[in-house]
């Protein structure tokens, strides 16, 4: 992307739950050629070539849901409607059968956290000692089937043995909860209905096509499988026969890191291009593009640069992203960021996963170090300045007490209005004036 007297080239290397997507279309990237002197840095001229997109997320419209006196009627009526869908009734009563209402999912599904986690929180147990010196090890072990799969796919080896390590600590913990009474729940308690029902359906293929068997249905309590906590659905669409058996087994290491990759590629990785850049802004920098999206040239042309040297084709489309505000790091995130997030729809998640598949590599992390002094809004304080900031004018489209795009875009634009630089963070300091706690 933008580096300090360097090319902006693209060059490839050798080296939730999760939403259902698929790749429909192809759009033209650019590949480096010649490079000619624009200002004080060079971009690349290029040549088209062709990239997978990142197919658009589409959102079902909310249709009514049926209410159920009992768990014992849902499961009834699940039934039949399974049944009538065509799938074997023998198949459909065992695994109804052995469900049970599980009191901890609806706690756990419907839970929130009192404090908003601070990016470096979920930054630090990313790359603790034990998960980094674990994931190397683990890499080291698997090392000529990842850099095949690497080869395969194009998705960088170290960042599917990171998202192996954040899922189930690479293979050790894949979850102890009764797959169909966690799913089952989902599916009676109603928030989830749809999604949930259509993993059972999904695990029911699975357990007719012998991708599971029926004396191992232990995961997660929102339904994720094996060593990289793939839902049923996911699985059956992604799943790949790794170690050539015959079966799509996501307990096994060789197949659910092959559906790793296969999924990441089909989600629309870009062969050779990281997850983030860390950069440095400018003094005059204008804070109020902050989270948009421009091609490297612009960015370079505003005087953002990469800290360490860097590669990118101009007309690559980067976004630029301070997860802790204009005092902690800068990172301009490439397309394959999220990608990550087809995983788990988190800007930290994806950070995290990006962090350690660094460290496993044996390269460095983030050089700016985080603002630990700041602290984070409980989520009653979230509410409240949700309420505050959409009766001044600044709509968050709600008032849920979550900090989403929309709460910090608001925020954004409040900080804009009133003195602060407009980076969109927010933190007890930073909304102190808006605080009525």
């Amino acid at each position: 992307m933008i580096l300090k007297k360097q090319y902006i080239a693209f060059l490839p290397t050798s080296l939730f739950a999760v939403l259902i997507v698929g790749c429909t279309s192809q759009q033209a990237i650019k590949k480096p050629s010649t490079p000619v002197r624009q200002g004080s840095v060079q971009i690349t001229q290029t040549q088209t070539i062709q990239v997978k997109p990142i197919p658009s997320i589409v959102t079902p419209k909310p249709v009514p849901q049926p209410s159920y006196n009992s768990f014992s009627d849902w499961k009834s009526d699940f039934s039949m409607r399974a049944m009538s869908s065509g799938y074997d009734a023998s198949a459909v009563q065992r695994l109804l059968g052995s469900a049970y209402l599980n009191q901890q999912v609806i706690s756990l599904d419907s839970g929130q956290p009192e404090f908003s986690k601070m990016p470096w929180d979920y930054a630090d147990s990313a790359v603790s000692d034990g998960r980094v010196s674990t994931g190397k090890r683990k890499f080291s072990e698997q090392r000529s089937y990842l850099l095949g799969l690497e080869s395969q796919y194009g998705v960088n080896a170290e960042v599917i043995a990171a998202i192996w390590g954040m899922e189930s600590s690479y293979g050790a913990v894949t979850g102890s909860s009764h797959l169909p009474s966690a799913l089952a729940t989902l599916a009676y308690d109603g928030r989830r209905q749809a999604f949930a029902e259509t993993q059972l359906l999904s695990l029911m293929t699975l357990l007719q096509r012998g991708d599971v068997s029926w004396s191992q249905l232990e995961g997660s309590w929102a339904g994720g499988m094996g060593q990289t906590q793939f839902i049923p659905d996911t699985w059956l669409k992604q799943g790949v026969d790794g170690d050539g058996n015959g079966h799509r087994n996501p307990w096994s290491t060789a197949d659910a890191l092959a559906s790793t990759a296969n999924y990441l590629s089909n989600s629309g990785w870009v062969r050779g291009l990281a997850p983030f850049y860390e950069v440095t802004l400018p003094a005059s920098f204008d804070y109020s593009i902050v989270d948009s999206k421009q091609p490297a040239a612009r960015w370079a042309s505003l005087g953002v640069d990469t800290i360490a040297d860097v590669f990118l084709d101009a007309n690559t489309p980067m976004e630029l992203w301070l997860p802790a505000g204009k005092d902690g790091p800068a990172l301009l995130l490439s397309q394959n960021f999220d990608v990550i997030k087809v995983y788990n729809n988190s800007s930290s998640y994806a950070l995290g996963v990006s962090l350690l598949g660094k460290a496993i590599a044996g390269q460095s992390g983030l050089q700016k170090s985080w603002p630990r002094y700041e602290r984070p809004l409980s989520t009653s304080q979230v509410t409240n300045l949700q309420q505050r900031l959409t009766n001044a004018g600044y709509d968050t489209k709600g008032a849920d007490g979550i900090v989403g795009t929309n709460t910090r875009k608001a925020f954004q634009r409040w900080q804009g209005d009133n003195g602060q630089t407009p980076d969109g963070f927010i933190t007890q300091r930073s909304a102190l004036s808006l605080a009525s706690w």
